[in-house]
């Protein structure tokens, strides 16, 4: 049973394990796929975590029932991911890994979710961060939109569920702000200009060794391998060269002519 039913609210949230931001990124491999030996949670994907707590903590929080699930696409330490969640308060997760997705590109990582979205089902609402901090498409949510034929509230600051199920989000721009509604269930992304994603605490981090993870592979959802992965995906990577070195920088010494010196180096870049 669903809240548009009369039920407890289900909220599923998307996370990532994606590289570090505060080391080099680096390609590896035939394919040119990211390297992912130093990840963690996506940064934006935290928002999407705080999102979904809120959501369900206005509605009475775990003891009335309303849950939020983790879930996340990857190799085995990807599972990190799923953990910080459930350290900062979902109720449990899942990880969908099989060594057939290595390679995946946004399309066939939304077909992965989307199945398994379905594989599990009952969920109200889906939350993701606005976008992954390694790819950086943004597209994910929408497609998870089109493949499973819900409403979908995008780039949204802040989230409210109504008491008629009707889901209401902002979405702010330079100069103006956009309410936006839909009905449930819906797909939701979030930026980072929400509400600042919460810390695990002590008794979050020893409350998530006891929660549950499901762990879920391609057979288990229906999938074959050439639908996904390298095979399965729109977009392949054919080349890729390591940034060059950069160039020692160029400097104007003052001798009253700084501003001629300045601007006739912009004009040669073509920069004016």
């Amino acid at each position: 049973m669903s809240v548009t039913s009369g039920g407890p609210l289900k909220v599923l949230v998307l996370v990532k394990y994606v590289p570090d931001a505060q080391f080099d990124r680096h390609l590896t491999g035939a394919d040119h796929s990211i390297d992912r030996s130093e990840s963690i949670l996506s940064e934006l994907d935290e928002y999407a975590i705080e999102s979904a707590l809120q959501l369900v903590e206005a509605r009475g929080g775990a003891k009335a029932g309303n849950t939020v699930t983790a879930l996340t696409m990857g190799p085995e330490r990807a599972a990190a991911a799923v953990k910080k969640a459930l350290q900062m308060g979902a109720t449990d997760g899942v990880h969908v890994c099989d060594p057939a997705l290595a390679g995946s590109d946004a399309s066939a990582t939304s077909l992965a979710l989307a199945t398994a979205i379905e594989h599990l089902g009952g969920f109200d609402v889906v939350i993701a961060g606005m976008a992954s901090t390694d790819g950086e498409t943004s597209i994910v949510p929408a497609q998870l939109a089109e493949r499973l034929g819900l409403p979908q509230l995008t780039l949204v600051s802040s989230l409210e569920l109504g008491d008629d199920a009707m889901l209401s989000g902002r979405r702010d721009s330079d100069t103006t702000s956009t309410m936006l509604q839909a009905p449930l269930p819906a797909i939701v992304s979030v930026t980072d200009q929400g509400e600042e994603p919460r810390y695990p605490n002590f008794k979050g981090i020893m409350g998530a060794k006891k929660k549950k993870t499901t762990t879920l592979a391609l057979a288990d959802l229906g999938l074959d391998a050439a639908q996904v992965g390298t095979a399965g995906s729109w977009t392949h990577v054919e080349d890729a060269q390591a940034r060059p070195p950069r160039t020692a920088g160029t400097v104007i010494t003052d001798e009253g002519d700084a501003g001629v010196q300045l601007v006739d180096f912009l004009a040669g870049k073509k920069l004016l």
